[in-house]
């Protein structure tokens, strides 16, 4: 059974990670979505907000996991002796970032493998940092976003979303 790793900060998450969550557990027997833990990162939501609309958001799936991981990727990979990495990619500038760490994780840890999936175009603009700023300057989100995670993100934020 191949396990994977889906890392993010999904803060908060959105339907282009869900996405990518989804198309993954289907050719994965499991995957686990771990949320990084960088106090360097100013996050809106908190570990247990980003936690719990994950949780919300794959309660369908049986085999998806969501966990925390703090420093190196890498080393969180190889604890939980995983050996494939998701990493969704949107455009061309996220491609050539993710290559650059896959290739540094790959001369750390050999036998880890990345495994790029494009995101459908009708999710290739989205990110948490565009849901939030729409939502900070008055906009609508609910179309980018679960009912639950939008919620959240009214609570939060406010501004009708």
């Amino acid at each position: 059974m191949q396990v994977a790793v889906y890392p993010g900060s999904f803060d908060p998450i959105t339907k282009g990670h869900l996405e990518i969550i989804r198309r993954t557990s289907k050719i994965c027997g499991r995957l686990i979505v771990a949320v990084v833990d960088n106090p360097n990162k100013e996050a809106l939501f908190t570990l247990e907000e980003r936690l719990e609309m994950i949780k919300h958001s794959v309660e369908d799936l049986d085999n998806v996991e969501i966990d925390i991981f703090k420093g190196l990727l890498i080393n969180y990979v190889k604890e939980k002796q995983v050996r494939i990495i998701v990493k969704g990619l949107r455009a061309v500038s996220d491609f050539e970032y993710e290559f650059q760490m896959a290739l540094m994780n790959k001369s750390i840890c050999g036998e880890i493998e990345t495994l790029f999936m494009m995101t459908s175009p009708e999710y290739s603009f989205l990110s948490s940092s565009m849901v939030k700023e729409v939502v900070l300057l008055g906009g609508r989100v609910d179309d980018f976003v679960t009912p639950f995670v939008h919620r959240k993100i009214i609570e939060k934020i406010g501004n009708g979303g």
